[in-house]
């Protein structure tokens, strides 16, 4: 795994709504378990993408995610998530893993990449603004390029 300029974690137990007919964590439920730990990654670095877009106009779509499955999540298992921030400069990329907290077992790995879009016009920004990337720790405060 690439080193990470940032990371948070999580940690709670996976609920019963979560759960499919197979008695499983339903897949489309992961990328929800991502978010939860990516807003917890910006809310400790004291970012808000969400306000973004309506004091910048910016916005920042998920443009790619993946998911690896080894291991499946059940009801009750007790889970850390945690995501890594592996760039923010063009794009905002993310790796995480979800482990079993007791044992540290790895379930999941994933990734997922963001970009900055400007509204109301949806145009895509090639970069990420410096406020972001300078909270993010992706800028040395000596850094002035953008």
């Amino acid at each position: 795994m690439p080193v990470a300029l940032r990371t948070a974690s999580i940690t709670f137990s996976v609920p019963f709504a979560d759960v499919d007919a197979m008695q499983v964590v339903w897949h489309g439920n992961y990328l929800k378990y991502f978010d939860l730990a990516r807003d917890r990654l910006f809310s400790d670095a004291g970012v808000d993408l969400y306000r973004m877009a309506g004091n910048e106009g910016v916005v920042f779509p998920v443009t790619r995610s993946q998911v690896k499955h080894i291991r499946p999540l059940r009801f009750r298992d007790e889970i850390r998530v945690t995501a890594f921030l592996i760039e923010a400069d063009c794009r905002l990329v993310m790796d995480f893993e979800i482990r079993l907290a007791e044992s540290g077992q790895l379930c999941t790995k994933g990734r997922t990449e963001q970009a900055a879009v400007r509204l109301p016009e949806g145009v895509l920004e090639l970069h990420i603004p410096e406020s972001i990337r300078r909270a993010l720790g992706a800028v040395s405060n000596g850094d002035d390029a953008g």
